[in-house]
Parts: structure tokens; sequence; C-alpha cells
């Protein structure tokens, strides 16, 4: 059984018994009004999954409905169906620019009117699950980046050993110097010997001596 709910907007009080009937039956909630102003005052409570949207009624007509609809935030994203025994095309071409997703003539046909639905509720709640994924994929985004630019930013004061040169991190923990800046940005370290160092460890060895000598002749 379906738990979506359908709003038909139309002053036929046949087409309102034929539909409402009917598609209850399929599990649907059906609201029902044969006024489009009045319709629209209750949309924003009634929050209605789908509307099916007669064309030719007294006062403002469907046209006019769904222009309002769209341009409402809080209801432009209700797919509407227009039902109408209008058969020029120019009718349809324009229900269609002005936001609507389908377009149903008339005398109904109770099971097209319910295939035409089912298509209609089934894109909405892709559209929606799509969205939905998309919004936490951004969210994820933008958490990640975050970190990411924690960790390539190193910031505050450092403490390090006097002696040995090893940095403590935020968890008290010590740590060599190349191994905390890498775990914090992009850089990559080789290792060799200053000069100073050079000579402090090996300058006494004579290969050294000879090394260097033939490096600086």
């Amino acid at each position: 059984m379906s738990d979506e709910t359908i709003l038909i907007i139309d002053d036929n009080p046949a087409n309102l018994g034929l539909l409402f009937d009917y598609l209850e039956t399929k599990g649907f909630k059906v609201l029902v009004d044969t006024d489009g102003e009045s319709a629209l005052k209750a949309i924003s409570k009634a929050k209605p999954d789908i509307i099916l949207l007669d064309i030719l009624m007294p006062g403002a007509d469907g046209f006019e409905i769904c222009r309002r609809l769209k341009a409402n935030f809080k209801t432009c994203d209700i797919p509407v169906i227009f039902m109408t025994a209008l058969t020029d095309s120019a009718d349809e071409v324009k229900g269609l620019e002005l936001g609507a997703v389908d377009y149903i003539t008339k005398p109904l046909q109770v099971e097209k009117v319910l295939a035409r639905v089912t298509t209609h509720l089934t894109i909405r709640t892709l559209q929606k699950q799509l969205q939905e994924k998309n919004d936490k994929l951004e969210e994820r985004n933008d958490e990640l980046q975050q970190a990411l630019d924690k960790i390539k930013t190193l910031t505050g004061l450092l403490p390090i050993c006097t002696n040995c040169k090893k940095i403590r991190d935020d968890d008290g923990y010590w740590n060599q110097l190349e191994k905390y800046i890498s775990s914090r940005s992009d850089v990559l370290f080789t290792h060799g010997l200053c000069p100073d160092c050079s000579d402090s460890l090996y300058g006494k060895q004579d290969w050294y001596k000879r090394w260097k000598a033939g490096t600086e002749s």
C-alpha cells in the first residue's frame, strides 16, 4: 500500500468522485478541492506528494494555479499533472512551460491516471534520494576538506627538545621532526648529512679525509 498523498483540484464532482474512489483503493491518501484559490491555501498544510490539476476552472484557472505553485519555494517541487479537455498542443506546451510534469486529456481513464501518478511519484522519490546523497556527500567533502586544511597547516607553538630536536605532539608524545611534519603535511623527506655533521662524524677517518680532499681539489 502506498502512503503518498494526492491532491485533486477539479470543479467537476463526477471527475472528483471517479478519481477519489479509484486512487483510494490503490492505497493513496486522496485530498480534493473544487477551487484553486482555496487549494493554494490548504497545500502548505496538506503537503501533497503530487497534484492533479484541472485547467478550466472558474476564477483562477489551472495555468495560474500552477504558476503560483512553482513560484513558491515551499511548493515548487511538488509534481503537477494537468487534467483537461483541451486538445490544442499549444495548451499542452504552455502547461509544461509553467512547470507541470505531465498532461492528461479528458475523458479520464483511471488506469492511465494511475500510471502517470505512479511514474512521477517514483521520479520524485528518486530525485529526493539523489539530493539527500548529494547533500551528504557535500557535507562529507566539507568535513574532509576542513580536516585536510587542519592537517596541512602547522600553527601555534611547537615544543621541541633542545638536545634531540624531537617535537611534542598534542597528545604529549615526542616524535622525530620528519615524522611529525610528514603526518601533518604533504612534505616528503630524503635523508643526508650536512657538511658540519659529516665532519663531526667522519672527520678523523682517513677515507673521509681523502674523499673530502678530492672534492675540494
